[in-house]
């Protein structure tokens, strides 16, 4: 605009000169018009390169938010919600690892295990150095082939252990993936890649990060190697390390009742319930050993009595638990009248308890 009042002035200086002046006239203002259009031009092209920017920023900004949306929805427990988000993003996107990874999660949840399997294979192809992507791929496989045929889990076998050891060498710290190696190496035939050797050697390795777990590992070892001595001695060790503790206490237990040496798992609690007679976990165990050995039943019923008249804390056997036991008891006492109450009582508050509800079923005949 600048320009035009400029030459306008000139134009009229110019139109007092005569045809001369009307001459230069036109010549300036053509100058003037073409430095106007090459100002538009550049500014049209500035305009023109934003909005291609734009344009090739807005799809990966969408689906970053997407990745976030998919993500949070997820752990808020919204499944479909956040399924329906993360299908969305696609192959080429840098996120689209990250949101197999999350897919594998859910169907892994829905117990959808192959096709948990094949989002995690899609996740572990995409970008191979995230520990946790090889890690949840070898749980899935690995709950896959519980349920498959022979054929399958020989199939699968060495492409979980290669999953759960690729887990170990990217993040050595990763004790879960260490102990499912264990579990591994236990139970897969030798033909599939078990090895009790391996075993125990990552069970010790365990032991650096997690003694307890460790130690845990080490003895389930022993014990497919049948030298059941040697896992006793695991127990022991940790009871040694803290007396009394809970946990130590249980396992040991256990062990001795698998081995059924029943005098021997009761005696374990002896000098907890010495020391604490109203020690809440102690008694529902004792009910526990009693409901499967059909020893000292008189005691066991007393303790899941006993426990039955507080409120666990949320992580302790539920009252669910404490009348499937009862129930066992009354059935090695041939009190079935009270066993089915107790049976019933149990499947009311966890209808999730198969033993229960089978025992229930076979006293109503």
């Amino acid at each position: 605009m600048v320009y035009w009042r400029q030459f306008s002035q000139a134009g009229k200086f110019c139109r007092s000169e005569g045809r001369a002046g009307l001459k230069i006239f036109r010549q300036a203002t053509l100058a003037a018009l073409a430095l106007s259009l090459v100002k538009i031009w550049n500014s049209m092209k500035i305009i023109v390169s934003l909005l291609i920017i734009v344009g090739l920023a807005a799809p990966a900004l969408a689906q970053n938010a997407t990745l976030a949306a998919g993500r949070q929805l997820y752990e808020a427990k919204k499944p479909a919600e956040a399924k329906k988000i993360l299908t969305q993003i696609d192959d080429d996107h840098k996120d689209y690892a990250a949101a197999q990874y999350y897919l594998g999660r859910i169907a892994y949840d829905q117990k959808e295990y192959e096709e948990a399997a094949d989002f995690l294979a899609e996740a572990v192809d995409a970008n191979p150095n995230v520990a946790d992507y090889h890690f949840w791929h070898g749980a899935a496989m690995g709950m896959d082939a519980q349920q498959s045929g022979m054929m399958r889990k020989g199939m699968l076998a060495p492409k979980i252990k290669t999953a759960f050891e690729k887990t170990v060498a990217l993040d050595p710290q990763n004790i879960e993936a260490m102990n499912s190696l264990v579990q591994f190496y236990i139970q897969a035939p030798g033909f599939m890649g078990g090895d009790l050797k391996k075993g125990l050697e990552m069970a010790n390795r365990m032991k650096t990060l997690d003694k307890t777990r460790g130690a845990m590992a080490a003895a389930e070892v022993h014990l497919a190697d049948k030298k059941p001595a040697l896992a006793e001695a695991e127990y022991q060790a940790l009871l040694k390390a803290e007396p009394g503790k809970m946990e130590y206490l249980i396992a040991l237990a256990n062990f001795c009742l698998g081995q059924k040496q029943y005098d021997k798992a009761f005696a374990v609690y002896d000098p907890l319930l010495k020391k604490e007679p109203d020690n809440l976990p102690a008694s529902y165990q004792l009910g526990k050993l009693a409901a499967v050995s059909g020893q000292q039943l008189d005691r066991g019923e007393a303790g899941l009595k006993k426990y039955l008249q507080t409120t666990p804390a949320k992580d302790q056997p539920q009252p669910a638990n404490a009348y499937h036991r009862l129930g066992m008891i009354y059935e090695h006492k041939k009190n079935l009248a009270e066993a089915r109450k107790c049976f019933e009582q149990a499947v009311k508050l966890d209808p999730t308890l198969k033993d229960a509800k089978e025992r229930l079923a076979k006293l109503k005949g």
